[in-house]
């Protein structure tokens, strides 16, 4: 499970569940995360938690009901606001260079995912294909953290830090960066041998300069 001051964490704290809810939604998490929702049962859940099947259906529907229970209020109450404060103490400090906020943004990015990895891994699987997970996701993450990133943005821009293209392509260049760096490293390919400092490096020279030599 998750360390210590993680989202899971958080949430046990603020909520009040029985032991048995809490188990359901630790082992739900797991299963979820290492096989996907398409690829978990109830039954499997039911065994990983301890716990009879009918035991989750006195509290869940469906499995479907099971994710949107867990993920949507997670989402709402504990995901979003742990993100958004966490990603606000890079996003809130004006750092003297561009390149200085890529590398703060970097090691923050990677301090939450090590430290919610499962609860990264279900997000990434299942809002493409739950309309209910993308429209939440975009309400209490996506819009805030664009607004800050965008004036961060223009910020650089007049100081002559970032190229004058339009603030959303350079956020969504920023971004998909970042995410496809991570979602090979901890989703994909997780037990090569990664030279961690290495492709940071590689990453904030690709995004400060292209692939284009330098004159």
């Amino acid at each position: 499970m998750p360390e210590s001051n993680s989202i899971i964490d958080q949430l046990f704290e603020d909520e009040k569940l029985t032991e048995k809810q809490k188990k359901i939604i630790e082992a739900a998490i797991d299963s979820f995360s290492e096989k996907g929702y398409a690829g978990t049962s109830t039954s499997e859940i039911a065994k990983k938690a301890g716990v009879a099947e009918g035991t989750i259906f006195r509290h869940y529907k469906t499995k479907k009901d099971l994710l949107l229970s867990i993920i949507a209020p997670m989402l709402a109450k504990s995901i979003a606001p742990f993100v958004i404060k966490d990603i606000y103490k890079v996003l809130n400090h004006k750092y003297e260079r561009y390149e200085d906020f890529l590398r703060a943004m970097i090691a923050n990015r990677d301090i939450f995912l090590k430290q919610n990895l499962p609860l990264f891994k279900i997000l990434i699987q299942e809002i493409p294909f739950h309309p209910e997970l993308k429209e939440q996701f975009m309400e209490h993450i996506a819009i805030k953290i664009y607004s800050r990133f965008k004036d961060l943005v223009l910020y650089y821009q007049e100081k002559g830090d970032i190229i004058q293209i339009p603030a959303h392509s350079v956020i969504r260049l920023n971004i998909s960066t970042l995410m496809g760096y991570f979602f090979t490293r901890y989703l994909i390919f997780p037990d090569n041998e990664w030279n961690d400092e290495e492709e940071i490096e590689n990453m904030v020279q690709f995004l400060l300069h292209g692939l284009s030599p330098q004159k």
